[in-house]
């Protein structure tokens, strides 16, 4: 069951309405179920880091997180198993459970990210590569790290749009984190990744001043369930649009007709407050 459009209003301006005591209920029953799964994934995930061997645990994890906080996922397409840089649209904290849970790929994040409550914490089990957005000298070191976790762990996923949108729009994509595929690594392919959360995506984009914690109680305490699609789309090799720009620009354009096609009209400019 959607909330009212002015509860949601309310959020996006920072003035979270009360939950009410199913609310805080529901929020109670999803936050102890995400700590059960939690218990259940580290234990066997410290071993097989303990043993060297690559853990599957981290993508159980997320991708229970993901149905306890109440998306159903759909994939749609083949992602690509390794060596591969996604890029993807973003609208919720909650993109990060369902692409990890759909293919294990680890990410490259904004800083704020790693402070958040859970949320933060996991990122960094699934072996996020953290950014400061202002710090334009530390980006040779940033890349460094994100050339490490290519390598390490297969598959890395970027959001280039910087921040959150409504799910219904598109923000232009930046290019210094893509900085690391000028050259592109040998046997590197991107893949461009749709996520829509079709009726709920207003519902559940992170926009406006709502605060990560705000919003995460928001969500956690929301009736019902919601359907969300995972669209890896075709992948191309970077070579063949040499360049940063060239790439963002080519896997947006991607992304934008999937987006266009699944909402069955074209896109609105984004006229909300994306998170600063």
């Amino acid at each position: 069951m959607p909330i009212r459009p002015e509860a949601r209003a309310a959020a996006a301006a920072g003035n979270p309405p009360p939950l009410g005591w199913l609310g805080w209920w529901r929020l109670c029953i999803r936050s102890t179920l995400l700590a059960l799964a939690l218990l259940i994934a580290i234990p066997p995930h410290y071993l097989w880091r303990i043993l060297h061997i690559s853990s599957p645990w981290p993508r159980f994890f997320l991708a229970a997180a993901a149905r306890i906080c109440g998306a159903r996922v759909k994939v749609k397409g083949a992602a690509l198993k390794r060596d591969v840089f996604y890029i993807s649209n973003h609208v919720s904290w909650i993109d990060i459970l369902a692409i990890a849970g759909a293919s294990g790929t680890a990410f490259v994040a904004k800083a704020e990210i790693r402070d958040a409550p859970v949320v933060g914490w996991l990122a960094t089990l699934n072996r996020t590569v953290f950014v400061e957005r202002e710090d334009r000298l530390g980006v040779a070191e940033q890349i460094n790290r994100l050339r490490d976790a290519l390598a390490e762990t297969w598959s890395v996923t970027v959001f280039p749009e910087g921040t959150t949108t409504d799910g219904r729009s598109l923000f232009p994509f930046k290019t210094p984190m893509l900085k690391v595929l000028e050259p592109p690594p040998p046997g590197i392919l991107v893949q461009p990744v749709l996520l829509d959360y079709g009726a709920a995506s207003e519902e559940i984009s992170w926009i406006g001043v709502e605060t990560g914690k705000d919003n995460a109680v928001r969500l956690l305490a929301r009736r019902g369930t919601f359907r969300m699609t995972v669209t890896f789309l075709e992948p191309f090799h970077p070579r063949d649009f040499p360049g940063r720009k060239a790439i963002a620009a080519e896997s947006r354009r991607r992304i934008e007709e999937a987006l266009i096609r699944a909402i069955g009209r074209p896109l609105q400019p984004f006229t909300g407050h994306p998170q600063p």
